[in-house]
């Protein structure tokens, strides 16, 4: 499962109607909720607020707000669903522009509006990691950032000596105390976290 990162809006002019195609990353229903009324108070006058949405354990919900059944909620469903995304609203505004599009063009589109939406957003997932503490020299400190690739460093401060906190894939923790063996970094004092669930970049991820 992927999540968003932040909100995005597009919009996309078809047959002379307005499609204002926005997503949220959201959490649960209530929040979901709260959005659609923002959204329908925002744009007052709008032909419809069509919308989809998938929360964790499969929880998923659309509307066709008054277009004809299944041209609208389920596309947009459809694309969720596609790009593998949870925990996220995607709410397609209409301005009826006077021409009918008819069934299949009404699918493309809401399907089409959620896709251009989706198109350029950033995107994690949550996995479990080790994190940890690392206090060094700064000569072991240029050493550490240029050969451990495999680590991600949340914080860094620069003291008398570099402290560092970090995570990275729970197989790869004890890897940690062996490259410092190995590059001779013998002043490094390495302190074990815990596990926890991290949000990962799906660049990172993947």
């Amino acid at each position: 499962m992927k999540f968003i990162q932040g909100n995005y809006e597009k919009t996309t002019i078809i047959q002379k109607s307005k499609f204002i195609a926005e997503a949220y990353r959201v959490n649960s229903v209530e929040e979901i909720d709260v959005i659609l009324t923002n959204i329908r108070k925002k744009y007052y006058d709008a032909t419809h607020h069509c919308f989809a949405y998938r929360l964790e354990n499969n929880i998923q919900k659309m509307s066709d707000d008054g277009e004809p059944a299944k041209t609208a909620g389920a596309p947009i469903l459809d694309v969720i669903l596609k790009q593998n995304l949870t925990n996220i609203l995607v709410v397609v505004t209409r301005y009826f522009g006077g021409i009918l599009l008819g069934a299949g063009g009404l699918v493309r589109a809401y399907s089409g509006s959620t896709s251009a939406v989706l198109e350029n957003i950033t995107t994690y997932s949550v996995e479990s990691q080790a994190k940890f503490r690392l206090v060094c020299s700064y000569a072991s400190y240029e050493s550490i950032i240029k050969m451990m690739k495999y680590i991600q460093i949340e914080k860094t401060s620069f003291l008398s000596e570099v402290i560092l906190e970090g995570y990275c894939k729970e197989e790869l923790y004890e890897k940690i105390a062996k490259d410092c063996f190995t590059y001779k970094l013998g002043d490094v004092r390495l302190e074990y976290l815990g596990v926890f669930p991290i949000e990962i970049p799906s660049d990172i991820s993947s």
